[in-house]
């Protein structure tokens, strides 16, 4: 009996450490334990797969719209999505960047209109003929006296002047540049409603991954509940000894403590996407699961890459850059070449504009070329010709990131498939299992060493399919961004989006 109780207080003591230093680790308690003893797999209940990131922070912050408030609102898949792409930072700051450059063809555009401005005026003056040098006088036997103080005298004018650019070459390859720098902006545009789809798809399917773990281990918990309520009884009645209630007790703990952990990670998820949308600050939200099992034909690699280079926007809008860039190298260069200008002006001038006056005009055509500039039209076309290099490099490191990131969407997809599969089959299995070990403790024919290993099987096998379900989802959502067709991937890939 004394060994019995010694036995009894070494497990019991050996269990409470066990809990207080995976505790401390931040790791659920038991998750590292399999039916079979040896080591679980890395993916433990509590743990948060963090989705694929988008490479610009600011598509994890937006501009709250309206106000909170009291009661929670319903926000479905497509209504998250819609309300990142109405007040999501990083596209709000694109779509600025875009008006920036707009402004910028603008200009480049008015380098090559006339400028025309008219102009009213009235003097009144009085000029001193010996302060401008005219000296001028005459004998006084000739009885002309030259006045040394002219006025005061006034006139009025109403004249419109213009200039008008004949030809300039470098402005005409200006102009293209900047047209083609805004048809990169718009696209700039469509790419960011694609990685605010693809950052709000995640940031929603890692919720519902987080609610599935949290359903999953209340079910573990009730039925961890079940196995100790019936050790005990068992206890009571002398047909089990203590180990085994206090074996059950130790599982059913750590399934609490796991319980803990899933729900802080939801409620942090949850303010995450909060964040992501622009929901207003303190405003709480259910979601809805969109259809997580809906699977998706394959696609050949061939065909993919071509929808990707045909669809993608920062392919396109690179594409366009390079453009842009050549433009401007032409303007560079053609900074070398005369330009013609005209200029004048025409209208009235007198004493009076309406009784005494009498119209004035004034035609100038110039041509304007390069003498000597110190070296600046050269600094101009090494400065452009580098840029030119920099965009077509980027061109084509963007053309290999694409192939990388199709292919390793479409082994993602099919590895995340095969994988939802076996994970399905093992959670049959492992409920099974459980089953069978929890009538055979029934039956007094084993103790509850069998159950709690047959219950950690149950919980690994749960966690397995919730995080294969939620990879393969991000992978149907990474395809589409992959693709450039992350709006309409979204509304095809999940059915109960509109």
């Amino acid at each position: 009996m004394r060994r019995i109780n010694l036995r009894l207080s070494i497990l019991l003591c050996c269990s409470i450490f066990s809990i207080q230093a995976q505790a401390q680790t931040g790791a659920p308690p038991g998750s590292n334990m399999q039916a079979g003893g040896g080591q679980a797999p890395p993916v433990s209940a509590g743990t948060t797969i963090s989705p694929p990131p988008t490479g610009d922070q600011s598509f994890q912050g937006s501009v709250p719209q309206g106000t909170a408030s009291a009661t929670p609102i319903a926000l479905s898949f497509a209504d998250a999505i819609n309300r990142g792409l109405k007040a999501n930072l990083g596209l709000l700051t694109s779509e600025q960047s875009s008006r920036e450059l707009r402004a910028g063809r603008l200009r480049a555009l008015s380098a090559l209109l006339p400028n025309i401005n008219g102009q009213l005026s009235m003097t009144e003056q009085e000029l001193n003929l010996q302060a401008l040098g005219f000296l001028v006088s005459f004998p006084p036997s000739f009885g002309i006296t030259v006045p040394h103080i002219v006025g005061p005298y006034s006139y009025q004018a109403a004249l419109a002047n213009a200039t008008i650019p004949l030809f300039n070459f470098s402005s005409i390859g200006s102009l293209r540049a900047s047209r083609e720098n805004e048809k990169a902006s718009v696209l700039s545009i469509k790419n960011a409603r694609d990685l605010v789809v693809q950052a709000v798809g995640n940031a929603y399917l890692q919720i519902i991954a987080d609610n599935a773990r949290i359903t999953a281990t209340q079910a573990e918990i009730q039925a961890d509940n079940a196995v100790y309520v019936n050790a005990q009884r068992r206890h009571e009645a002398g047909v089990a000894i203590g180990i085994d209630v206090l074996r059950s007790q130790v599982e059913l703990k750590q399934r609490q403590q796991a319980l803990v952990a899933v729900t802080n990670q939801f409620e942090k998820d949850k303010l995450a996407l909060g964040r992501m949308i622009g929901l207003p600050p303190g405003q709480d939200f259910v979601v809805s699961d969109p259809s997580l099992s809906v699977p998706i034909e394959a696609m050949p690699l061939k065909d993919a890459l071509a929808t990707a280079y045909d669809h993608r926007p920062d392919y396109q809008a690179a594409k366009a850059r390079v453009f842009a860039a050549q433009f401007s190298l032409q303007a560079a260069k053609a900074e070398r070449y005369p330009t013609l200008t005209a200029s004048g002006f025409y209208g009235a001038e007198g004493l009076r504009l309406l009784t005494n006056s009498h119209g004035v005009f004034q035609a100038t055509g110039s041509i304007q070329f390069n003498i000597f500039d110190g070296g600046r039209i050269k600094a101009d076309v090494l400065n452009n010709d580098a840029e030119l290099r920099n965009r077509r490099n980027e061109l084509e490191n963007l053309r290999g990131q694409i192939d990388y990131e199709v292919r390793s969407a479409l082994l993602d997809l099919k590895s995340a498939g095969d994988q939802v599969d076996v994970a399905r089959s093992n959670m049959d299995l492992a409920n099974q299992s459980l089953k069978q070990s929890q009538d055979r403790f029934a039956a007094g024919v084993t103790n509850t060493v069998e159950v709690v290993q047959a219950q950690q099987a149950v919980a690994d096998a749960n966690e397995n399919l919730i995080s294969a379900q939620f990879q393969y989802n991000v992978a149907k959502v990474s395809l589409a961004r992959a693709l450039g067709i992350a709006e309409e991937g979204i509304r095809n890939y999940f059915t109960h989006t509109p």
